[in-house]
């Protein structure tokens, strides 16, 4: 009898579902993301539902390596794409609206931005990153016509499943804004990948991997796994300097990722399993910027455990 393999989403032997293979699969090639600045401002930021950002978030908004908002979409997109072809011959593309907040409009503004990039030649798809804050009806209902036309990817940004932790890095929506943000979109047939990080002020293990069990509930149909990492003029610099935050180690990191990949559901897309910043603004932890070492790692510690994503999952969704 033929043994079924428990980790079949990978064309590179990883032993959890990889972004890669989940577009291999759709599109049959390689699919790059052009990350772009669409010039959106955050809720956060401008006093919308609070003010200063969250805590971890740089001055381009998370959107450190995206292109640069003082040149328009086309110009961002054709120099984005000519860099990665220096690395790939071939491929097409998913435009990556990543910086700030990205349905954080009218959508008159968004059908413009959105529209832009999607007659750029090769675009197959577009993934979005906003707040499960900033869904209004009539956003949700553009993004549902986006979806009945090209190959769409909402990315909600959660951090931590625990409110206490909302509110010491100013986050400023709970935990049950973010069910309702995904119930919206699921509503209207929407995939949706949620960003955690691991390593946030005053979190303990446990916290962490509760918050990989609550996304596994969620039923999302994929997840970005970050490592907070400390950037130079940030407001959780202060934390910092107090002694509120201490940065992982790559050792615990390594073991805490391959802990939630179990409790995951196999068929969760992993778009990414750790993060860093620019060097020239990261304070710490350093060994981020070594992200082959770390994703090695990885997959050396689930290959020493006989383990692979899904393992442990409990099968229950909300």
């Amino acid at each position: 009898m033929t043994e079924v393999n428990p980790f079949p989403y990978s064309l590179d032997n990883k032993r959890y579902h990889t972004w890669n293979y989940c577009l291999r699969k759709q599109f049959g090639m390689k699919i790059f993301k052009v990350a772009l600045d669409g010039g959106f401002d955050c809720p956060n930021r401008d006093g919308t539902v609070a003010r200063g950002g969250c805590t971890f978030c740089s001055a381009a908004g998370s959107g450190d390596f995206a292109g640069d908002r003082q040149f328009d979409l086309k110009t961002q997109f054709d120099d984005i794409r000519h860099k990665m072809h220096h690395k790939w011959k071939d491929g097409k593309y998913i435009a990556f609206f990543q910086a700030f907040t990205n349905t954080h409009a009218p959508v008159s503004v968004l059908r413009e931005k959105y529209e832009t990039v999607m007659n750029e030649e090769g675009v197959v798809g577009l993934s979005i990153a906003t707040r499960p804050d900033c869904l209004p009806d009539d956003v949700v209902d553009y993004l549902a016509e986006l979806n009945e036309r090209t190959y769409l990817w909402v990315e909600l940004g959660l951090q931590s499943a625990h409110d206490e932790t909302g509110k010491l890095i100013n986050r400023a929506h709970d935990y049950d804004m973010y069910l309702e943000g995904v119930e919206k979109l699921h509503a209207r047939g929407i995939r949706v990948c949620t960003h955690i990080i691991n390593g946030l002020p005053k979190e303990t293990p446990d916290m962490m991997l509760e918050t990989a069990r609550k996304v596994a509930e969620s039923g999302v149909e994929g997840i970005k796994i970050h490592l907070l990492h400390l950037l130079k003029g940030t407001p959780m610099v202060e934390d910092y300097k107090r002694g509120d935050l201490e940065f992982m180690t790559q050792e615990d990191y390594i073991n805490l990722v391959c802990d939630q990949l179990e409790l995951l559901p196999k068929e969760m897309v992993i778009h990414r399993i750790t993060g860093d910043g620019g060097v020239s603004d990261l304070i710490g932890p350093m060994w981020s910027l070594n992200k082959f070492e770390v994703l090695n790692a990885i997959d050396r510690e689930l290959v020493w455990r006989d383990s692979y994503q899904g393992k442990y999952f409990s099968g229950v969704k909300a």
